[in-house]
């Protein structure tokens, strides 16, 4: 028998704020590679999940300066989802 435990956050305002900062960066994140990973194939090149972050870290995130409050681990959440 399996048993599920649902559990809720007790976030205060800052916390909430920080959260769907977070939330919103993880998703940009996820459609560019998409977009990057759409492109690649429809030009026939063969694109890998460590080359797309290379060229993240390398090229476009220093772009958005913002971005570095948010750490390295948000752009690595689904890394494991396409190759």
């Amino acid at each position: 028998m399996q048993r599920a435990f649902k559990t809720k956050l007790k976030l205060n305002n800052k916390q909430k704020t920080l959260m769907a900062q977070h939330a919103g960066y993880s998703r940009w994140i996820w459609n560019w590679a998409l977009r990057m990973w759409n492109e690649a194939y429809k030009e026939e090149l063969k694109l890998s999940t460590n080359k797309l972050k290379k060229f993240y870290t390398n090229h476009v995130k220093p772009d958005y300066p913002g971005a570095s409050q948010f750490g390295k681990s948000i752009a690595q959440t689904n890394e494991n989802t396409r190759d």
